[in-house]
């Protein structure tokens, strides 16, 4: 098989919520292999505590590339202990600049309870407006699910549990077996 005739993986849907003094990320299970699902039940959202400060990350893409830079993350986040912003802005120029790190298919949502941030490859770290992020291949039904919901009165839980659950019925790359993290500002 021709590299570019490889399927390709797909499938997942992640989204972080921040609403009443805490962010709550939440992540699908799926993992597909063109049409097929290969898996149901992945973990795409882990709590990081590097220098003892706890930090939600969540990630959609290659499982190992995201692995890659969680572990890079952790390192720049040890080195600026309870900066985040200054550990996803050194993360994103090596992602950047960095030509193995280049080749890497990922994209993260990180918090550390106060900030919320998407960080990509293109270099971007990202602060969202209307306190939610979404990506992965349902992400964008997700986000606008929790946008609709983010001045009621259910809690951040609540809202990316809901999303979730309007990503996994539009989206055939997400499911409803949700991994939730919750942490306070």
């Amino acid at each position: 098989m021709a590299e570019n005739d490889f399927p390709g993986w797909h499938g997942t849907t992640i989204i972080g919520v921040r609403k009443g003094g805490e962010v709550v990320v939440a992540g699908d299970g799926q993992v597909t292999l063109g049409q097929t699902v290969i898996k149901g039940t992945a973990t795409k959202v882990r709590r990081l505590a590097p220098g003892g400060r706890d930090v939600v990350a969540g990630f959609a893409g290659s499982t190992a590339d995201a692995f890659t830079l969680l572990e890079r993350l952790e390192k720049k986040l040890e080195a600026t202990p309870g900066q985040l912003a200054r550990a996803s802005v050194e993360l994103a120029k090596d992602w950047r600049t960095d030509k193995y790190l280049q080749k890497l298919e990922a994209m993260l949502i990180v918090t550390d309870g106060r900030d919320l941030f998407v960080i990509t490859g293109a270099g971007d770290v990202l602060e969202p407006e209307h306190d939610v992020a979404a990506i992965g291949s349902g992400g964008n039904y997700a986000l606008a699910a929790a946008r609709a919901l983010i001045d009621s009165d259910l809690p951040a839980e609540e809202i990316a549990r809901r999303a979730m659950g309007i990503a996994a019925d539009i989206c055939v790359y997400t499911n409803g077996n949700l991994t939730v993290e919750r942490i306070a500002g």
